[in-house]
């Protein structure tokens, strides 16, 4: 027997008499790794039920009553234009991706929300061309060549809006009386057809008063594009996402108390001061612009002071292009202006980190 085999007899062997047997050796325990139970991903680390999907459908339920009123103020020929907007939106968006070979989110409802705000800044009498090079310009151009949903530098409706007004003005501005209806089929409505009126945001830029009165005019009896002329119907829309918790109060009612106080302290007819003032609130696109656009996600800050801060910012633009610019409407260019300023916005406004030490480290 080697000297090998005897130690490991020996190792087997009972313990004699003299010697009592020592206790089983306690079960030695696996370690465990604390990072083993975690779970990495990406931020918002906030588990909420609301997906893009369900955001949007609210954000469509909230602009339907505004649209609705549209097709019974102007006329059938709104729906045709509606529906190319929306429909042009989703194809543009699936043909763009499967095209990219990225994977077809069309089913959140994104891009239906985009067509169908391009549709509601149209007049009635548009070609039906306008919605097609719209809705292409608002997703292709705005919105996926820059990544897609969420990572577009400024709101792709709304820039398409500032674009076909550029390139076509004519047609984007020969707003009909309300309750005059045009051929829903037609391309395109011959201007001896149209029955035009002086919109009240070109009789405010004047310094006249409409006289459609209040009332008529939150309810939508003018002249517009289809979607912005029931102010009262898109109130009722923005409180249904405050409702919701789809949006915020910071932005719309900064923006609002912004073109209020400005319009109050120099109105441009100082003997029917708070008349001008509720005009330059509930005509033209500020209520459109400042509930359903201004609060676009992806454009807009995150934090609640940079909100209010953009809403002011927004509210001061549109006045200074009403009073001293060549357009009667100041909407669109303020909210793509302070879309540009996001970034250094959020950077003014984040809040201190808590334990946080500032670069210089003192």
């Amino acid at each position: 027997m080697t000297d090998k085999e005897k130690d490991t007899a020996a190792a087997a062997a009972p313990a004699s008499d003299a010697a009592p047997a020592a206790e089983p050796a306690a079960k030695e325990k696996k370690a465990i790794d604390p990072h083993a139970m975690l779970t990495v991903s990406t931020s918002p680390h906030i588990k909420s039920p609301d997906t893009t999907r369900s955001i949007m459908i609210d954000v469509l339920i909230a602009l339907l009553p505004s649209c609705i009123w549209g097709v019974y103020a102007f006329g059938p020929r709104s729906v045709s234009l509606l529906l190319i907007a929306v429909i042009c939106a989703v194809g543009f968006e699936a043909l763009y991706q499967f095209i990219m070979k990225k994977r077809i989110t069309v089913t959140d409802c994104s891009a239906a929300v985009t067509g169908l705000l391009v549709g509601m800044n149209l007049p009635s009498t548009a070609p039906l061309w306008i919605p097609i090079i719209g809705a292409f310009f608002a997703i292709v151009v705005v919105k996926q060549l820059y990544g897609g949903i969420g990572k577009n530098f400024m709101n792709p409706a709304l820039a398409a809006r500032a674009f076909l007004m550029l390139a076509w003005p004519n047609a984007m501005t020969a707003s009909p009386q309300p309750f005059t209806t045009s051929s829903m089929f037609s391309v395109s409505v011959d201007s001896a057809d149209i029955v035009a009126s002086a919109t009240p945001m070109q009789l405010l830029k004047t310094g006249t008063i409409p006289d459609n009165g209040i009332f008529n005019m939150l309810l939508g009896a003018k002249a517009g594009t289809i979607g912005e002329v029931s102010t009262l119907l898109l109130i009722a829309g923005g409180i249904y996402l405050l409702v919701r918790r789809v949006i915020t109060w910071h932005i719309p009612v900064s923006y609002l108390a912004t073109v209020a106080l400005i319009s109050y302290l120099f109105p441009q007819n100082a003997a029917e001061r708070l008349e001008f003032v509720a005009c330059e609130i509930i005509c033209g696109g500020l209520m459109l612009g400042a509930v359903f656009m201004a609060t676009d996600y992806a454009t807009t800050p995150i934090t609640a002071n940079g909100r209010l801060l953009f809403g002011v910012g927004c509210g001061l633009i549109t006045m200074f292009i009403r009073y001293f610019g060549g357009y009667n409407e100041g909407v669109t260019f303020a909210i793509l202006i302070m879309n540009t300023l996001v970034w250094y916005i959020d950077n003014l406004t984040k809040p201190k980190r808590f334990g946080g030490v500032p670069n210089n480290g003192k």
